[in-house]
């Protein structure tokens, strides 16, 4: 659940995606679990 956060907290500071996902070592396609944020809160 942490490493979630970090990945959101990044994003909503202005990284870019493809940076984020690089430094977490995911693919760009995981990006799922930031508009799940986006649309349905830290809860999702």
């Amino acid at each position: 659940m942490d490493e979630r956060l970090g990945f959101v907290a990044r994003l909503l500071e202005g990284e870019g995606m493809s940076e984020v996902c690089r430094s977490f070592g995911i693919s760009r396609a995981s990006y799922k679990i930031f508009n799940r944020c986006k649309e349905d809160g830290l809860e999702a």
